[in-house]
């Protein structure tokens, strides 16, 4: 078997042409194939973190769109259809929209931090306070006691006072990626803790 092995030529080696070399990766990231993703990763990055560059003006900014965009990869890798188009297309597609989604969100961050040192923010009741309102057996108030205390403020942020995650972000001062990534995990965690 070990033989057999040795004389099929891998999908990822250099004698197979590179748009098929992706396309090949890109169907093993399908199929749950960490070893591929990397290979794209290895090949793609350094150029897409190049074009991300162009597109940010912000080497923080770039590197996010750039995770973000394996991060789609993997999860949506099962969407990429060689028919279709170009495998190199279909991931830099991805890096765009990616990249665009951050320039949003900066516009409003900047936005915000332009509006709070006026005193234009509402001082309303805290979200910390609205959390002590919920009933001491209440399963929603128990499972966000259990939330790191800034994950809690940015989720009840989100939900009470309807900001959005390039808010929330230039509000915590932390990059877009990450308060997405907090939100996200901070979710999950709800999920599984509500009965």
């Amino acid at each position: 078997m070990a033989a057999l092995a040795m004389t099929v030529p891998s999908p990822m080696t250099r004698s197979v042409p590179e748009r098929a070399r992706l396309e090949e990766a890109l169907r093993r990231c399908a199929a749950g194939d960490p070893a591929a993703l990397r290979f794209i990763y290895d090949a793609e990055a350094p150029r897409m973190l190049g074009v991300a560059m162009r597109l940010l003006r912000r080497r923080s900014l770039a590197e996010e769109a750039v995770h973000n965009t394996f991060l789609q990869v993997w999860q949506h890798a099962s969407s990429f259809d060689a028919a279709k188009g170009n495998a190199r297309t279909w991931l830099y597609a991805i890096l765009r929209n990616r990249a665009l989604n951050i320039l949003r969100g900066e516009a409003r961050t900047e936005l915000k931090e332009d509006i709070e040192p006026m005193g234009l923010v509402s001082e309303d009741e805290s979200p910390e306070a609205i959390v002590l309102r919920l009933s001491d057996t209440g399963a929603l108030k128990r499972c966000l006691e259990r939330l790191d205390p800034v994950h809690r403020h940015a989720i009840l942020l989100a939900y009470v006072r309807g900001l959005s995650h390039g808010e929330l972000a230039g509000r915590f001062g932390v990059p877009l990626g990450t308060m997405k990534s907090w939100m996200r995990r901070s979710l999950a965690a709800l999920r599984e803790c509500m009965p």
